[in-house]
């Protein structure tokens, strides 16, 4: 399944594609705290590249609706939106209680603002499903969004809104089938288990496997009930390659593709799987985490772009940054435009940094049998699921454009000289879901062509995670 990766202009799959990026100036100024790894700043840094290599002009720039709490509620318990909405770090020395009940602490702290990020990263993923839904664009981005951890109830590895089961319940409104890719270096644990029952949702996470956090995603993981065999785990080791990975990666996603027939398509882009991430131990290269993108794109099937872990921010931005361009079919050169983060970037000053020589610890007869297990696994599935079609919620809406604004699709002045963070988008943004009755878990029957709800797997069946190291990555 090596064919058709290539979406550069060139290749065989040249063909533009529309793409719908969502950036809140904000998102940079939230801090985790002094000595932790998470650091929102990198969507900033990765927004400055874009500028000044000049992609932003290329795309529908929208800065995204925040998620109100009843959007939240689709996934997430009301008590724990509640408590995210509430705490503070003045007030969380009198919740302790809750705040081990919700696994806040250390991982995930308490920090100025918590809500007000929660609710922009989760609005621009929601807000890209939106995009899509309404054949808006092909691509929609949101590299502050990809936070998997994050379960129904409590925080987890830094992640404390699940946005990516929120932009796939937005999906199910209008496709039959999505699929879920995670090539972040940790397991993709809480959307795997948000759908662990669902024959509508299939997750494909590759990531490292072995005294390594969250401790889930054995392939022997293959989901439950209707959901048996559309949940595939991908387990490595240290020190993988760009060639080994796409040994696993091309034919596994190319059989998914044609026996699972997705409508649409989330890819968690997480950077903690290149090389030299501050807490990883692969050994990928940009051009090679790059070429998952590629690949995806070029099935030409609506495709949700998320961000995810990483830890070594410069090499992030320099990820997401070349992503962006294969996303837009450009080229991008390996020479950094002068910018205000440039210095973050010496001593060379490239796009493009050379993997490491540390050992690749997965054998050619390792990878050559989770291949044969997981295409074993695929065989056993039906192709394309049907699915019963009974009365949809209502779709979330666009907006109206403001009335002070002439051109709602106009895009970011490239000539501008205000600071890169200070530019506004014109509005034509996501709607949040205001003709969107609350819904909190009513039963399958009545759920638009048969929503498996994400809830239906229960908490004690992540038991059997490693116990959470600090900084467990996201």
């Amino acid at each position: 399944m090596d064919t058709g990766g290539n979406s550069l202009p060139s290749g065989p799959d040249g063909v533009k594609r529309k793409v719908s990026y969502f950036y809140d100036p904000e998102v940079g100024n939230y801090y985790y705290g002094q000595g932790h790894p998470m650091k929102p700043h990198r969507i900033r840094m990765t927004h400055a590249l874009l500028a000044h290599y000049g992609l932003l002009q290329n795309m529908q720039v929208y800065k995204p609706l925040p998620a109100r709490e009843r959007d939240l509620c689709r996934f997430h318990a009301d008590d724990y939106v509640n408590f995210l909405r509430s705490i503070t770090p003045e007030t969380q020395q009198d919740q302790l209680r809750q705040l081990k009940r919700f696994n806040v602490g250390e991982d995930c702290p308490v920090f100025d603002g918590l809500f007000s990020f929660c609710q922009t990263y989760a609005g621009g993923s929601v807000g890209g499903a939106v995009k899509l839904n309404h054949n808006i664009c092909d691509i929609a981005i949101n590299w502050a969004g990809g936070l998997h951890h994050a379960k129904k109830c409590e925080a987890s590895g830094f992640c404390y809104v699940n946005d990516i089961v929120l932009a796939i319940l937005e999906l199910l409104k209008q496709h039959q089938r999505v699929l879920y890719v995670d090539i972040d270096i940790h397991h993709g644990d809480g959307v795997e288990e948000a759908f662990y029952t669902s024959d509508r949702v299939m997750t494909v996470s590759f990531h490292k496997f072995g005294d390594y956090f969250p401790g889930t995603g054995d392939i022997r993981d293959i989901g439950y009930s209707k959901g048996k065999y559309y949940s595939l785990n991908v387990p490595l080791d240290d020190g993988i390659d760009d060639e080994s990975y796409h040994f696993l990666f091309k034919p596994i996603i190319g059989k998914v593709m044609e026996v699972f027939k997705p409508g649409a398509v989330v890819l968690q882009c997480g950077a903690d799987s290149l090389s030299g991430d501050r807490l990883g131990c692969f050994n990928l290269s940009i051009k090679g985490h790059a070429e998952c993108v590629k690949f995806m794109r070029s099935f030409n099937v609506p495709l949700l772009l998320l961000g995810g872990g990483g830890y070594t921010i410069r090499n992030v931005a320099r990820c997401w940054c070349y992503e962006t361009g294969v996303a837009l079919g450009t080229e991008v050169d390996d020479q950094l435009p002068q910018h205000e983060y440039y210095e973050y970037f010496g001593p060379d000053y490239t796009l493009h940094v050379a993997p490491s020589n540390m050992e690749n610890k997965n054998t050619r007869q390792l990878l050559e049998e989770i291949r044969n297990n997981l295409l074993d696994n695929l065989t056993k599935l039906q192709h394309a699921p049907s699915v019963q079609f009974q009365e949809r919620p209502p779709d979330t809406e666009l907006p109206e454009a403001d009335e002070d604004q002439d051109d709602a699709d106009e895009r970011w002045d490239p000539d501008s000289d205000m600071e890169v963070d200070e530019k506004r988008p014109i509005p034509s943004r996501v709607k949040r879901e205001a003709t969107e009755p609350e819904r909190k878990d009513s039963s399958v029957d009545v759920r638009p062509m048969a929503i498996d709800e994400p809830t239906v797997k229960v908490e004690q069946e992540t038991s059997n995670k490693a116990s959470d190291p600090i900084y467990p990555k996201s």
